[in-house]
């Protein structure tokens, strides 16, 4: 119910700041007002999202909880989203989340109706087990002939050199059995 509630007042509040802008300051500025927000959104997502993205990798790589720089990344994404859509209040709400400082305010909120029910990892009882069975892993194969021909393993005297052409694999044919 709240979901239909926000499409319905989203565009009847834009249409009312588009009347009164455009009002106030007439057509062409208000459409330049809305292509620049847009303009100057996308490139702030950017470079926001882009910080937001080494924060989560380095969260990561640091095994750390990834849970607060993947909910700013999404916050930024809603964020360009709300930029790009014409519209003064959705501009407004856009550029808000764009500051970190509100990021932080509406995680709190949203954290507030979250509960966590459940954390755990495989460390239980079956962590020394392999995780597919009983580690055999069934497979088929195909013997091919390479064409290259073979050279058996040969211990060669140490009087014998490198260049001694009753070496194998020298083109004399000579091998030891």
């Amino acid at each position: 119910m709240r979901l239909l509630v926000l499409f319905l007042a989203v565009p009847i509040i834009e249409i009312a700041l588009f009347i009164q802008v455009g009002g106030l300051i007439g057509l062409w500025p208000t459409l330049a007002i809305v292509v620049l927000t847009a303009i100057a959104g996308s490139a702030l997502m950017r470079s926001q999202g882009a910080h937001a993205w080494a924060e989560v990798q380095r969260s990561f790589s640091e095994m750390r909880d990834p849970t607060r720089p993947l909910a700013h990344g999404v916050m930024i994404l809603v964020a360009g989203m709300l930029l790009l859509t014409p519209g003064f209040f959705t501009d407004t709400v856009g550029l808000l989340l764009l500051i970190p400082g509100v990021r932080d305010a509406v995680m709190r909120q949203v954290a507030r109706h979250v509960t966590v029910t459940r954390v755990g990892t495989s460390m239980g009882r079956d962590a020394h087990r392999p995780p597919y069975g009983d580690g055999v892993i069934d497979g088929d194969f195909i013997v091919t002939e390479d064409e290259r021909p073979a050279r058996p393993p040969v211990d060669l005297p140490p009087d014998l050199d490198d260049e001694d052409p009753r070496r194998p694999g020298r083109g004399s044919g000579w091998t030891r059995h």
